[in-house]
């Protein structure tokens, strides 16, 4: 795989709609073995949708280095900071952070000048799960 097939970077609107297409570009893009980059790319962005809402502006890079793929999704809502939070085995939402820090190695959230980048990086077996510095 070269340079440029270990990279892809989308621009587009948050919508609920997007989240199935960004999983289908990623998995035509690395593979079916990228399921863990699939579930973090769709949580992500599904987080975006629920925390900052429908229609915002949304760049997700997703880059392969080595055994690791990393998957950033950045957009200029206001910085809402995610953070994993507790849910009960009845609440149907709240799970998408714990999710990633399941299968990531690390994760973490970027502020920027306008809005933020939430990030995480897979490794090519199982995550070891935990938020970075």
């Amino acid at each position: 795989m070269g340079e440029s097939d270990s990279v892809m970077e989308v621009s587009l609107l948050a919508l609920p709609k997007a989240v199935a297409e960004l999983r289908r570009a990623v998995r035509d893009r690395f593979g079916d073995e990228g399921g863990e980059v699939q579930l973090c790319v769709s949580e992500l962005m599904a987080n975006v949708i629920r925390q900052v809402g429908e229609g915002v502006p949304v760049t997700v890079r997703v880059a392969r280095a080595g055994v690791r793929t990393r998957v950033a999704v950045s957009d200029a809502g206001l910085c809402v900071l995610p953070g994993v939070s507790a849910v009960t085995a009845h609440d149907e939402s709240g799970r998408g952070l714990l999710l990633v820090d399941a299968v990531a190695v690390r994760w973490g959230v970027e502020r920027g000048v306008v809005g933020k980048t939430v990030w995480c990086e897979v490794a090519g077996g199982e995550g070891e799960g935990g938020i970075s510095p």
